[in-house]
């Protein structure tokens, strides 16, 4: 009988692409990864990895085997949340992800209440864009991941993945105290046409949000510098190098030297939404996850 423990070895494997990442996301040593393998190899008689370079590739094997297991691992994992919710047993071990800023401003003092609350239930945290959390809990990586969809940019949920909505967000326009606009009550992007922004790297959620937002206008944002982290977007406002749009959600303190202004028509809303597998809806730990993180939203 194939070992289920070493399907999902190999499964890590094929989904973070080598044998030391799949040890790290399964909290195991490569060793015993690889032994995991060494043993479905010989259960099924036939090699499912190939070594390229310096890391491993799934055989066609291998392939067949991951693919039509997923849906075993699938039934197992409907059956096992059925199971938990006739004991009604808030425990096991969750694998979470979500963005930075809902990390610091939601995610991590839910964590803390709910390890209080319930001592045999175990979350582990991952840092992932939205896309990609989409992405992990879909091919079952991730067992709840939390992502956001900014206005109309459109995100696309495979139909066997619920999406939950746990709160609303909203961004303000960051500018330097000793900035004009600092004194406005509220902007429009008509107001901010010549403004340099400090935006997120191209091809993210927010950068195609804030390049919507002036669609109106009929010119597009001018760029003047480029980071991943809102936490470096005030900091380079602070220094007088441009504006910025970022969220409330986990958003730094601004201090004297800044001043969030609100901006309408559009107003930059997002919703942040919980996802999880439909075979996981019965799972009293993801009911309870998700409804204290709705809750402290």
């Amino acid at each position: 009988m194939i070992d289920l423990d070493a399907l999902v070895a190999l499964r890590a494997i094929d989904a973070h692409g080598g044998v030391g990442a799949a040890a790290a996301e399964l909290g195991f040593t490569p060793s015993a990864v690889s032994q995991q393998i060494k043993r479905l190899e010989r259960q099924t008689g036939v090699p499912l990895l190939e070594r390229i370079g310096r890391g491993v590739m799934l055989t066609g094997h291998g392939r067949h085997l991951v693919d039509e297991g997923a849906r075993l691992l699938a039934d197992l994992e409907q059956i096992e949340a059925s199971v938990r919710r006739q004991a009604d047993a808030v425990a096991g071990r969750i694998r979470l992800s979500a963005f930075s800023t809902a990390t610091r401003g939601l995610v991590a003092p839910v964590i803390r209440a709910l390890h209080d609350a319930h001592p045999h239930l175990e979350i582990v945290l991952t840092e992932k864009e939205p896309w990609d959390s989409i992405d992990l809990v879909a091919a079952g990586h991730i067992d709840v991941g939390i992502a956001h969809s900014w206005g109309d940019v459109p995100l696309e949920i495979p139909d066997h993945v619920v999406a939950v909505p746990i709160a609303r967000d909203v961004a303000d326009v960051i500018v330097h105290r000793s900035h004009p606009l600092a004194g406005r009550e509220a902007v429009t992007p008509r107001d901010l046409l010549d403004e340099g922004w400090i935006a997120t790297p191209e091809g993210t959620i927010c950068r195609q949000w804030l390049g919507r937002m002036h669609d109106g206008t009929g010119r597009r944002p001018r760029i003047a510098h480029v980071s991943t982290e809102f936490d470096s977007h005030l900091a380079l406002v602070r220094a007088g190098l441009g504006i910025a749009l970022v969220p409330r959600l986990g958003r730094a303190p601004l201090g004297d030297d800044l001043i969030a202004v609100p901006t309408h028509d559009p107003e930059p809303t997002r919703e942040v939404l919980a996802l999880h597998r439909r075979t996981m809806a019965a799972s009293p730990a993801v009911a309870a996850l998700v409804e204290a993180l709705r809750a402290a939203s």
